[in-house]
């Protein structure tokens, strides 16, 4: 069964007197333990295909289905509870919070658990990216592959069925952007995860199982 899975989906938008259809009766599917990777031209539906795996927006028409389930029709709360136990995710703009060290940053999606140890997860995670040096660093004493190698660990802290990235190599050189694919695979195996990333960069294109393209809404 595939963890993630859109079937003939469709994603509208009115934009004044227009109606910009951006998704195009799209099938896609990630199964656990595999690296989907999804180019296309700018403008060609990739990063909408991706809120709507993440949950993050709902589809014109058509289903998604988490886990076999169908979320489509969940409410806000309930899309809200499948993020944070389901999907973790890597942007590529790091998106880690100044005024905190690289361990809270991973604990934080946490916060609200009570029944998880965050701490030693946290501390177990950036050790597994290579960051067991930096626990007590803030994002300004990070280089930029460490910022995104403790944004990995942080989309990990809730044990996620569904690892999505977007363009995380994106402000990083290539040699740097090549070691945090060799984690980002590394951990897909050692996690049993789906890896969805959304690029430009073929370097990513290489650590794929599977290449989606998507051109003017619609899988090629």
């Amino acid at each position: 069964m595939s963890v993630i899975q859109l079937e003939d989906v469709v994603k509208r938008y009115d934009s004044g007197a227009e109606t910009i259809e951006a998704l195009k009766a799209v099938d896609f599917r990630a199964e656990r333990g595999e690296m989907v990777v999804v180019t296309g031209p700018s403008g060609s539906g990739k990063s909408t295909m991706l809120n709507l795996i993440g949950l993050l927006d709902t589809p014109t028409a058509g289903t998604v289905r988490l886990d076999g389930r169908n979320v489509t029709d969940f409410d806000e709360d309930e899309r809200t509870e499948e993020r944070r136990s389901q999907l973790g995710f890597v942007f590529q703009d790091f998106h880690l919070l100044p005024m905190l060290t690289a361990a809270e940053n991973v604990e934080l999606p946490s916060m609200w658990d009570t029944d998880v140890d965050r701490r030693d997860r946290a501390v177990d995670l950036l050790g597994r990216v290579g960051l067991s040096d930096r626990l007590t660093h803030t994002p300004d004493e990070l280089s930029g592959g460490q910022k995104q190698r403790v944004a990995i660990a942080r989309s990990l802290i809730n044990e996620p069925d569904i690892l999505l990235a977007d363009e995380p190599t994106g402000n990083l050189d290539q040699e740097t952007g090549g070691t945090v694919l060799d984690e980002i695979a590394r951990l897909k195996a050692a996690e049993n995860i789906a890896v969805v990333a959304i690029t430009h960069d073929e370097q990513l294109v290489q650590y794929a199982d599977r290449v989606v393209r998507l051109v003017d809404g619609v899988v090629q």
